[in-house]
């Protein structure tokens, strides 16, 4: 059996395939590399705002782990809907679907570029952010993994299901816009958590996003901003919930995603 045969060996060939094409549209590129940047820059502006009629905002803790947010929701869920969306309307996904690769391997080689290039700048960002703000290091390092993990698997299917619903590539910048505008408002990203009123905030923290890019901040601070940071024992009891709301609303959209995905443009 050859490499090309095998599973990872065909998720090699679709990734490598995907990455060309995403470095030649200078859209797609734009998206994923400036466009994050760019938000950062005004990220930093809005906390310190929010800092002056919040007392004891940890700015610097909001910026790191929002940043990351940001990032990944721009070049997961968006970057991705705009793929899977070019390539049904190409009829690149029906090919596909003839070959040997199964429906799963199509849709994870498809978003590997996209998930690549956002772990290397959440990687960025966070070595950036250790060396430039004095960050500390991770409480725990473990629960922060899972909570990268868990947004990316989470974006990603949304990123399928939003395709779904997308009928061109220029239209995806409307049906993309929802979940874009409720993540970056409520789930801590653009305005912190702890600086809402209490039943607000409670609300947020239901919302699909939210749950995963509470646990990067957890992990790595040791809080989520509603009270005072614990240890590694502390960060599992106060990362218990999120994690069960991260992995019950990951699994709805692997399932939705699943149940509603298009492979074929519509007639």
């Amino acid at each position: 059996m050859t490499a090309a045969t095998t599973p990872a060996g065909r998720l090699l060939a679709l990734g490598r395939a995907e990455a060309t094409l995403l470095r030649r549209n200078r859209t797609a590129m734009f998206m994923a590399l400036a466009l994050p940047l760019v938000l950062v820059g005004t990220l930093r502006s809005i906390l310190d705002q929010a800092s002056e009629r919040t007392p004891g905002l940890d700015v610097d803790a909001n910026l790191i782990a929002g940043s990351m947010g940001v990032v990944l929701l721009i070049v997961i869920y968006c970057n991705l809907t705009t793929a899977y969306t070019a390539r049904r309307s190409e009829l690149v996904l029906k090919r596909l679907r003839t070959g040997e690769a199964t429906d799963t391997e199509i849709l994870l080689g498809t978003a590997a570029p996209s998930v690549a290039l956002a772990l290397v700048q959440c990687l960025l960002l966070g070595v950036g952010g250790a060396l430039l703000l004095d960050l500390p290091v991770p409480v725990n390092p473990v629960l922060m993994v899972l909570g990268v993990g868990l947004s990316v698997a989470l974006l990603a299917a949304l990123a399928a299901v939003s395709s779904a619903v997308t009928k061109t590539v220029e239209s995806a910048g409307i049906t993309t816009l929802p979940l874009l505008l409720v993540a970056q408002l409520g789930s801590g990203l653009m305005i912190p958590l702890e600086s809402l009123p209490d039943s607000v905030a409670d609300v947020c923290r239901l919302l699909p996003t939210t749950p995963a890019l509470q646990l990067l901040r957890i992990g790595w601070f040791g809080t989520d901003g509603s009270g005072p940071a614990g240890g590694f024992g502390g960060t599992w009891s106060q990362g218990a919930m999120p994690l069960l709301l991260a992995v019950g609303w990951t699994a709805a959209a692997a399932w939705a995603a699943r149940r509603w995905f298009r492979w074929e443009p519509r007639r």
